[in-house]
């Protein structure tokens, strides 16, 4: 008898990568599966606080356990940019090839190319909530390479490895990925914590 869990996105990349890292015994649900159309705000100026607003919004209207994530690519020589403006980082409409553009423009001859994924998950049950992090370091490309996942998968390279996420395929990223090492955490809390059988 599996256990249905409210992903909160309308992103069905995200929700399929997350689909292959749980256990069968969980069956992920989108936003769009529980009829939420809502665009729920994220007006909170870190990723916790991003992933918190939208766990609790979906936990409180439709009463059902969900968790949310927040994930932004912090840059050292932006100064931590784009952060947790990472979707919105070119405009309101959350254009990914807009987005690259423009951190590439903005990183036209800089030496320094380090960059962080980082990944908040926020699960919420009731009045009970938690949180949980991954990240993975790596550097800024000078152009795009690949053509696999999404957002800024195609400049970013992480450390160690001679691809980017873009030309790995979803089970070398989820190898990897800051968001595969937070849900390892949340899947591991949901296994000892929380009754998945």
């Amino acid at each position: 008898m599996s256990k249905k869990l409210v992903f909160a996105t309308h992103n069905r990349h995200k929700l399929s990568e997350l689909q292959m890292l749980l256990p069968e015994s969980i069956q992920l649900v989108s936003l769009d599966d529980i009829g939420c159309v809502s665009d729920i705000p994220e007006t909170s100026d870190t990723l916790e606080g991003n992933a918190e607003q939208k766990a609790r919004y979906v936990s409180n209207t439709f009463q059902v356990p969900c968790f949310a994530d927040d994930t932004g690519l912090l840059i050292d020589a932006l100064g931590g940019e784009p952060g947790v403006r990472s979707a919105r980082y070119a405009g309101e409409g959350k254009n990914a090839e807009d987005n690259m553009s423009l951190v590439l423009q903005r990183m036209e001859g800089k030496t320094n190319r380090s960059a962080r994924f980082i990944t908040s998950i926020c699960f919420m049950d009731g009045a009970d909530k938690y949180f949980f992090e991954g990240r993975v370091e790596g550097e800024i490309l000078v152009e795009k390479s690949g053509n696999q996942g999404f957002g800024y998968d195609p400049i970013f390279r992480p450390n160690g490895f001679v691809k980017s996420f873009a030309e790995m395929s979803m089970e070398e990223k989820n190898n990897i990925s800051h968001r595969a090492r937070a849900v390892a955490e949340l899947v591991r809390f949901l296994t000892e914590k929380w009754v998945i059988s």
